[in-house]
């Protein structure tokens, strides 16, 4: 198994206000926990695929038209929700913790290269938002890169990616996605987990939980196939269809529940063109929702 450093990826925060008719950026199904529960697991995969034949990442106006962009360029994302209980922002009112547990089929070598590693690798992206007060310095903890002033508060954007794990040389094409499958894992005091089973090769990539905290306050999980990077778009081919099947880890067999796109609970700004069909919810020894998207 092939080891790469960190990646220069970097997801767009979601703009709930300028979203367009996609999916993703926070128009998107979430699974919530059961009341008191909490997730400790989210597996994504997609049990039918049917009619994807071509699949483009291109930029979005409302994000700079960034990312990754091209014919099978696209990420697979498990995304957790933003907490703001997490004792890693250190007090810090309006700080919130999100984690991202991504598949990505292309990312920059690092942040100050434009060059691309023209693999497909699975990492984990971590966040602290919003954290302490910009002063004009770095002011993240260790262990993240100060991504500069919040939108929206007082404090900078402190982020930061694991290590790599390869999964193939080049991009597998969308073709493939029947056979991909993602999840990602936090253990309070422990370590977090991205695993990107493809066939039946298992791709694991870590982080300690510490530096997040996310596995005391993660309460839903986003899963799609979504743009690479940047706020972009997966442009599928039309008569495309997905079902996807998000599947949790919460300590019980209690059916968790489908949170609607309107209530704007999805936390990336990448999203896909295709078309939310209905969603529905199980309970039972694999706790799980379901839906379908089409083109």
């Amino acid at each position: 198994m092939e080891c790469a450093e960190a990646p220069g990826y970097r997801s767009a925060l979601p703009k709930a206000k300028v979203r367009e008719q996609t999916v993703g950026n926070g128009s998107d199904y979430v699974v919530q926990a059961p009341s008191g529960s909490l997730l400790s697991a989210a597996a994504g995969s997609f049990p039918t695929v049917t009619g994807v034949k071509t699949e483009k990442s291109a930029g979005v106006a409302a994000f700079g038209d960034g990312g990754i962009l091209g014919s099978n360029e696209y990420t697979l994302q498990v995304n957790t929700n933003f907490d703001s209980s997490s004792a890693a922002c250190n007090g810090y009112s309006g700080c919130f913790a999100w984690q991202q547990y991504v598949m990505s089929t292309n990312t920059p070598v690092s942040l100050t290269s434009n060059q691309l590693t023209n693999k497909t690798e699975v990492f984990i992206e971590y966040w602290l938002i919003n954290y302490g007060v910009d002063n004009g310095s770095n002011i993240c903890p260790s262990g993240f890169i100060d991504g500069g002033a919040d939108a929206e508060g007082p404090g900078d954007d402190c982020v930061q990616n694991t290590k790599a794990t390869v999964i193939a040389n080049g991009q597998l094409p969308i073709t493939d996605l029947a056979s991909l499958k993602l999840s990602g894992s936090a253990k309070a005091g422990g370590t977090d987990a991205a695993t990107v089973t493809f066939d039946t090769e298992a791709y694991t990539a870590t982080v300690s939980d510490s530096l997040t905290d996310i596995a005391s306050g993660w309460t839903q999980a986003e899963f799609n196939v979504l743009g690479n990077a940047g706020g972009s778009v997966a442009d599928f081919n039309t008569g495309s269809s997905v079902t996807v099947n998000v599947a949790v880890t919460d300590g019980s067999t209690t059916a968790p529940t489908c949170i609607s796109p309107s209530k704007d609970d999805g936390t990336t700004g990448e999203t896909n063109n295709l078309t939310l069909g209905k969603c529905t919810a199980t309970g039972g020894a694999t706790p799980s929702i379901q839906f379908t998207e089409s083109h």
